[in-house]
């Protein structure tokens, strides 16, 4: 809101207001709600597993590979204690067999998108690239989720949406 609407609010006796002055897209990359032409439900946060397994840096890889498993994913993402992600154990690295950290087993500084990521776009982007998944992290890099090129999909069928002319769905 603009310092002037905040000043105007707290003149008719609102106490608690807040100029924020970030700005809208800011706010969408924070996974906050947004509205109106392009809501939240076009967006990848809104179609974000929040189910995916996560370990931290110093956890063993053979104990994350059964957990991995077990939970019935491909990836892990590893996070630091406030939850921001630092790299990705993928297919390749969650087979090794050498008795290393996930440290040492991660591709460092996987490439993320925010919740505020526009899904058709985000759909175009994980078939160019042939990705079955991107982390959804926000602007601070805390972990949000992570979006299933499947469920992006999906979520564009039933929102009557799609990608670019000449591309099809599936």
């Amino acid at each position: 809101m603009s310092p002037r609407a905040a000043a105007r609010l707290e003149s008719l006796g609102f106490t608690k207001v807040y100029d924020y002055v970030a700005g809208k897209a800011d706010w969408g990359s924070s996974g906050l709600p947004l509205e109106g032409d392009d809501p939240s439900e076009h967006r990848a946060g809104a179609h974000a597993r929040t189910d995916a397994p996560i370990c931290r840096l110093g956890e063993r890889l053979a104990e994350v590979r059964v957990r991995v498993e077990q939970a019935g994913w491909d990836t892990c993402l590893v996070v630091d204690d406030c939850g921001v992600v630092l790299g990705r154990l993928g297919r390749s690295a969650l087979r090794r067999e050498e008795d290393v950290s996930a440290e040492e087993a991660m591709t460092p500084g996987p490439s993320t998108v925010r919740p505020s990521a526009r899904l058709e776009q985000m759909v175009e982007r994980m078939r160019d690239q042939n990705l079955t998944s991107l982390p959804v992290t926000m602007s601070d890099g805390r972990l949000v989720g992570v979006l299933l090129r499947k469920d992006a999909e999906a979520g564009l069928e039933r929102s009557g949406r799609r990608t670019k002319p000449g591309k099809r769905m599936g």
